[in-house]
């Protein structure tokens, strides 16, 4: 009888450490790069609408996992001209490659709060490593309804676009791209976190201080053209 205590002791150990899954929520997670403009200042765009799961444990980041899709259609330059020109085929081909995908490899601590996720980035149709700097924010139960456990993070990197295959303009855009990376993701319905109870609330409803989500743009026809001047 005492081992079988044992056992089921040892095994309830082991579900409170498995890793809790979490949904990216979209609309506060959000990718920004820069870009050299020919020299004269970084170029600023963002990226928002991101989707994915992330699977961690706060006590064991080496078991944590991630995949993001990112919609590159939802680029934004801040000009219409200049995101169609980086949206066409001369450039991101969003028309043929909507999204871009990052999938984790495995993860390097650096401090309690702080860690490097290695991983392969998929873009424009080529797969190549991406390392990320990340920071650890807060693990909690969101202050707003529906209550939600939600965890925040920032993350920054470094990526050549040429080894994309988005190697157009070359004397107009610099090839190093600085990503900067601003993420919520919310625990899945059914999962545990240590530590972070859930309260009662409509679980699947919006923050309430989110805004109401934005229709995504048109797609980028097939036929935008070749060589759109760059503003």
């Amino acid at each position: 009888m005492a081992g079988l205590a044992a056992v089921l002791l040892a095994a309830a150990g082991t579900l409170a450490a498995a890793p809790a899954r979490y949904a990216l929520d979209p609309v506060h997670t959000r990718v920004m790069f820069a870009v050299s403009h020919a020299g004269f200042s970084q170029a600023l765009g963002t990226v928002s609408g991101s989707e994915g799961s992330l699977e961690f444990d706060p006590e064991d980041w080496s078991s944590a996992r991630l995949d993001v899709r990112v919609p590159v259609q939802r680029l934004d330059l801040g000009d219409p001209d200049w995101n169609r020109a980086t949206l066409a085929r001369k450039l991101l081909d969003a028309a043929r490659w909507p999204e871009a995908r990052f999938v984790s490899e495995r993860i390097e601590p650096l401090d309690a709060s702080g860690f490097i996720v290695h991983g392969q980035l998929s873009l424009r149709g080529v797969t190549a490593p991406l390392a990320l700097e990340v920071r650890f924010n807060a693990l909690r139960r969101h202050p707003m309804p529906p209550f939600r456990t939600t965890a925040g993070f920032s993350a920054r990197g470094m990526l050549s676009r040429s080894a994309f295959g988005v190697d157009g303009w070359p004397s107009m855009i610099g090839d190093a791209v600085e990503l900067r990376i601003e993420a919520e993701a919310v625990r899945s319905r059914g999962a545990q976190a240590p530590g972070t109870p859930e309260m009662p609330g409509t679980p699947d409803a919006p923050h309430a201080h989110a805004p109401p989500a934005a229709a995504p743009p048109p797609p980028v026809p097939d036929t935008a053209p070749e060589e759109t001047s760059l503003p």
